[in-house]
């Protein structure tokens, strides 16, 4: 009830600011119901955004993935290796400060203004928390259970997918629905930087913008949120099922 409530306060001051614009500034801001009625469940509107959200929430999906393997396999050799923790850390803390439309000319010089570079955008904006958070978990493992599997001679392997990987699950889980909401982002991003190919919302927020055509420019932010919401909301579920019979941060409000 809470979100529920808190969207229709949403849409009330929607509502006030759109009717207190003067004339000629209304089309800066268009009440809701028209944006929900020209620029969404119009047939010429729906029928434009609805095949850029599917190749969008593609592009999302595709790299979130791959960035979902590659962070957890970074991760995973880092606990292995210390001392490749302590000299490679700072680089992914650097790779993360990078500017990605800084370094988008260059992905553009080396894969042209394809589909794979604008995955490749995707995959540096929603790499950095999967590492970061799934190493803080791999890295807590309770002291007196890891004693306790040393005491018993068993191998890295044992100790790693029976001790250190269950316990990291909470940080991993946060760590996807963080990356999750970047990834939407990454394809925005990748889309509006590489205007080519089959346009998905990011070029379309571009077209719309051009064409001053604000209903539509509303009606495909709102269908980019709605995206983010999707994927955090696939996380969080797949983390309550995961967790909820053992660990306590799924349990919290039962």
């Amino acid at each position: 009830m809470p979100p529920v409530a808190f969207f229709f306060v949403i849409l009330g001051v929607w509502e006030l600011i759109s009717a207190s614009l003067a004339g000629s500034r209304k089309f800066l801001l268009p009440p809701p119901q028209s944006v929900l009625i020209h620029g969404l469940l119009a047939r010429d509107a729906y029928s434009q955004i609805l095949p850029s959200f599917l190749r969008t929430a593609g592009l999302a999906l595709g790299g979130l993935i791959v960035a979902m393997l590659a962070g957890m396999l970074v991760a995973a050799v880092m606990y292995r290796f210390s001392w490749l923790e302590r000299a490679g850390f700072p680089y992914l803390v650097a790779l993360q400060a990078v500017p990605v439309l800084a370094v988008a000319p260059l992905i553009a010089v080396i894969l042209g203004y394809s589909y794979v570079a604008k995955g490749i955008v995707v995959v540096l904006i929603a790499f950095f928390p999967i590492p970061a958070n799934f190493l803080l978990g791999l890295r807590s493992v309770d002291a007196g259970l890891e004693d306790l599997f040393r005491l018993q001679r068993t191998s890295w392997w044992t100790r790693f997918w029976r001790l250190a990987f269950p316990s990291a699950l909470p940080q991993l889980f946060t760590s996807f629905r963080i990356a999750a909401g970047l990834a939407v982002i990454g394809a925005i991003v990748g889309e509006e930087f590489f205007q080519a190919g089959v346009p998905g919302l990011g070029m379309r927020l571009l077209q719309y913008l051009d064409q001053v055509e604000y209903n539509r420019l509303y009606g495909a932010l709102i269908l980019s949120s709605l995206l983010g919401i999707a994927f955090y909301s696939i996380f969080t579920w797949t983390s309550s099922r995961v967790l909820r019979s053992w660990h306590e941060s799924a349990q919290v409000g039962r």
